[in-house]
């Protein structure tokens, strides 16, 4: 029996923009989370990648927002600028028929000024990262206490990243009546720790579990100096349009790009020495079609939200289990089938029985011939252009000119600022 978004108690416009967008029905996370979300309920809810968790949160706190105010009413923190920036685009679009909603991104890695002329009108709805709402917040450049829906997305990265003092530090600037809806992909000690102290009398909710994605999981056994040969016998004998790979260190995933690259792999690197503009490239590359392999460590990879991305390949196996959750829960979304194998050498054998004991259940091996021959590369389907061109901000994306709103005209002389325009064309 199927639940249409309209019995969840959504207002119209919502109901209205979900069915536009095509969602049929809600998800299990969704179906679960809504309605007590909307009678104000505390939620801890675990959720995977990919279960539809943003509008499980996005809905009710859309549903409070009143534009007129001109206050700030609802926070979204992320662990990343990638994830702010997904979550930001799914709301504006779950808003699409609220008129002047106004919402924000305030991240890291963008210079300050532009956003300090967003905020001389307050947002509705902030979406950011905790170090930089934290920076606006002492410039006196943002205010919380009118904030009525408090969402921690991906709570559990946060804590990884070390954020845990940044959130706490954010929630006692909340009003005391403030909602608080958590979302973590697992739960540790650590999140129910937290959760405590932050949440009151809070809904507990794991519906997502029953909606696992569909993943082709196994191992293959290898020696150490067979690493970076074994991970590209994978690409060669599963030729997938596009595979996540990762490595424990930045040396490595330095060390497995160069060989990749050598080999005539389409593959490049995304780890914490790039700087934000070359990560943005790195990402956009992928994203598109130029790049079939992209080579991250975990830190690195936080927030990546790829679609439809079709193998993940641990190079170095995850070193615990919630790690290892979080890499294989990049694949196998939307209902489609995903694959996912770890590279295990013997001195990584007691990573692998820790991960097996989490799970309650031992990987899957399987053989691996390792080909004398070099395995022939699959190309990129696409080459990408990049032109550089300088652009005056005025409005940032997703803002609504009101009354007295300059834009970032109002910080006076307007910030000078880089942007990329991408062109895609067939690799030959």
């Amino acid at each position: 029996m199927t639940t249409p978004f309209t019995a969840l108690g959504l207002p119209e416009p919502l109901a209205r923009a979900c069915e536009s967008l095509g969602f049929v029905e809600p998800t299990p996370i969704q179906r679960e989370a809504i309605p007590p979300a909307l009678a104000g309920r505390d939620l801890l809810a675990q959720a995977r990648t990919g279960s539809g968790k943003t509008l499980a949160f996005g809905l009710p706190l859309l549903s409070k927002i009143e534009p007129a105010a001109l206050r700030t009413q609802a926070l979204v923190l992320c662990p990343t600028r990638e994830l702010a920036d997904q979550v930001a685009k799914d709301l504006r679009a779950a808003a699409r028929f609220l008129p002047n909603l106004k919402l924000i991104t305030l991240c890291g890695g963008i210079p300050l000024r532009p956003q300090l002329a967003s905020l001389e009108v307050a947002p509705d709805v902030v979406v950011g990262t905790p170090g930089r709402v934290l920076e606006l917040l002492a410039e006196n450049a943002l205010s919380l206490e009118h904030v009525s829906t408090f969402v921690l997305d991906e709570a559990d990265r946060m804590l990884d990243m070390g954020f845990v003092e940044d959130i706490r530090s954010l929630a006692k600037r909340l009003p005391k009546t403030a909602q608080t809806l958590l979302f973590s992909a697992t739960f540790s000690e650590d999140i129910r720790a937290v959760a405590a102290t932050l949440l009151r009398d809070p809904l507990e909710l794991a519906a997502a579990l029953d909606d696992a994605p569909k993943i082709d999981e196994w191992v293959h056994l290898v020696e150490g100096g067979q690493r970076h040969w074994a991970v590209m016998q994978v690409l060669a004998d599963k030729a997938p349009d596009a595979a996540l790979v990762f490595c424990n260190t930045r040396k490595e995933t330095a060390a497995l790009t160069e060989a990749l690259q050598r080999e005539g792999h389409a593959a490049d690197a995304l780890n914490g020495d790039l700087e934000q503009r070359e990560r943005e490239e790195v990402l956009t590359r992928f994203a598109n079609g130029s790049l079939r392999v992209l080579v991250a460590t975990d830190v690195a990879a936080r927030g990546i939200d790829i679609a439809g991305l079709p193998m993940v390949i641990s190079a170095e196996i995850a070193s615990d289990a919630d790690q290892h959750v979080h890499r294989i829960g990049r694949t196998g979304r939307a209902g489609e089938t995903g694959q996912a194998v770890a590279i295990v050498t013997p001195a990584e054998s007691h990573w692998r029985r820790s991960i097996e004991a989490a799970r309650g259940a031992p990987f899957q091996e399987r053989g691996l011939r390792l080909n004398p021959q070099r395995p022939k590369p699959q190309p990129a389907a696409f080459r990408t252009l990049q032109i550089d061109a300088g652009r005056q901000d005025k409005l940032r994306p997703g803002e609504t000119p009101r009354a007295g709103h300059q834009g970032a005209e109002a910080a006076g002389e307007a910030d000078r600022m880089t942007g990329y325009f991408w062109r895609f064309s067939a690799a030959e």
